[in-house]
Formats: C-alpha cells, sequence, structure tokens
C-alpha cells in the first residue's frame, strides 16, 4: 500500500487535513466492499502521479460519522475538494471519472 494515500481513522484526523490541504479527495470505502478493492489499486496510482493533491480514505464502518456528514450512501464514493469546500462527487468505481475529476481539480 503506497504510503501517498491517509487512512482517516477520526474526525480531528480528517479536520486538519482539511484544513492543511487545497486540494483533497476523499474515498469512502468499506473491506466488504468488491468494487472498492477493485479500484484502489488505480486510486494509489493517481496519488503518485499528483503530488499537490491529498489522497485520503474513509473506512465507513470505522468512521462512520464523517461518512454520515457527506451523506455516503453507496461505496466506492469519492468526495474532491478544492479549499474545504466539496466541488464533485462519483459514486463508483469508475477510474476513467476518478482520474478525469483529478485533473480538473488541479486546473479549474
Amino acid at each position: 500500500m503506497s504510503d501517498k494515500v491517509i487512512h482517516i481513522k477520526s474526525q480531528e484526523e480528517h479536520d486538519a487535513l482539511i484544513k492543511s490541504n487545497k486540494f483533497v479527495v476523499l474515498d469512502f470505502h468499506a473491506v466488504w466492499c468488491g468494487p472498492c478493492h477493485m479500484i484502489a489499486p488505480v486510486y494509489e496510482q493517481l496519488a503518485g502521479k499528483h503530488e499537490n493533491v491529498k489522497f485520503a480514505k474513509v473506512d465507513v464502518d470505522n468512521v462512520s460519522d464523517i461518512a454520515q456528514n457527506y451523506g455516503i450512501t453507496a461505496m466506492p464514493t469519492f468526495i474532491f475538494l478544492r479549499d474545504g469546500e466539496q466541488v464533485k462527487l462519483i459514486k463508483g468505481a469508475n477510474q476513467v471519472a476518478l482520474e478525469q475529476a483529478v485533473s480538473e481539480l488541479q486546473n479549474e
């Protein structure tokens, strides 16, 4: 597993990450979610390619309060944040949409 992806374990970690980074992508996943496992290597690769974007994973079963705050109803769900504001949401393991959204996040 890449050290480029942060595993958020508390609301405090989440808040600190959002506050201290301009671009953040959150991957809401679950251990039992097959599509989450399929897209995980792609997410890891993107984290390695985009140095100015912080990539984090949120296990919906371990930190359900964060998932509830974002209204997560399906996994995987990717939330894109710029300066703490949500600018995009992708539901499902869509590699093309994920790659495109990461590029757009930095360029808008």
